[in-house]
C-alpha cells in the first residue's frame, strides 16, 4: 500500500461536488484524512474563487491507475475536458504526493504536483500531514508552510 495525498478543488458548486467526491473516495479507499476546506482566488486564469482541500489515503493502485480513476471521478461529476485546461470546473482532483515518488506520466500526471508551491495546495496538506517530506527538497510540509508568504495567497476556511 502506498500513502497518497490528493488536492481537491471546485469553483462551480463546491458545496455540492466536494462532499460527493469525498464520499466516493471513502467508498473506494476506506479511511481518509481530510483537511479543512479553504476558499482562495483562482490561480492561472480569471475565474470564480475556488474551494480546495486535501485528502490523505492509502492505495494499492499505481500512480497511473489512480490518476485514471480520479479522472473518471471528475468526469462523473461534470468535469469538462473540451474547454481550456485552466478554466472553471466542477471538480479537480490531483495526486500531489505518492509516497516519496518523483514521476511524470500521461493525463497530466506530475508527482510531486507543482501546485504544491501554492497556498491552496500546501496549507491543506500541511493540516493533515505536517511531518511528510517533499520528495525533492526533503523539507516537511510544515517547514514549507512556515516559510510561505501566506499574505500573498490569502485563504479563508469554509464549511462544506
Amino acid at each position: 500500500m502506498s500513502r497518497v495525498y490528493l488536492s481537491l478543488g471546485s469553483n462551480q458548486e463546491p458545496h455540492r461536488y466536494l462532499p460527493v467526491a469525498i464520499e466516493e473516495l471513502r467508498a473506494r479507499f476506506g479511511q481518509l484524512d481530510i483537511s479543512p476546506a479553504y476558499r482562495s482566488a483562482a490561480v492561472g486564469f480569471d475565474g470564480t474563487d475556488f474551494v480546495n482541500l486535501a485528502v490523505g489515503l492509502d492505495t494499492d493502485l499505481s500512480p497511473i491507475e489512480l490518476n485514471d480513476w480520479l479522472h473518471a471521478l471528475e468526469d462523473r461529476h461534470g468535469r469538462r475536458r473540451d474547454v481550456p485546461r485552466y478554466a472553471d470546473r466542477t471538480l479537480d482532483v490531483d495526486i500531489v504526493l505518492y509516497d516519496d515518488l518523483v514521476t511524470q506520466g500521461p493525463g497530466h500526471l506530475d508527482i510531486p504536483r507543482k501546485e504544491l508551491k501554492h497556498a491552496f495546495v500546501l496549507k491543506p496538506i500541511t493540516d493533515i500531514a505536517p511531518d511528510v517530506c517533499h520528495p525533492m527538497n526533503g523539507k516537511t510540509m510544515q517547514e514549507l508552510w512556515a516559510s510561505f508568504p501566506a499574505e500573498s495567497e490569502p485563504l479563508t476556511i469554509v464549511t462544506l
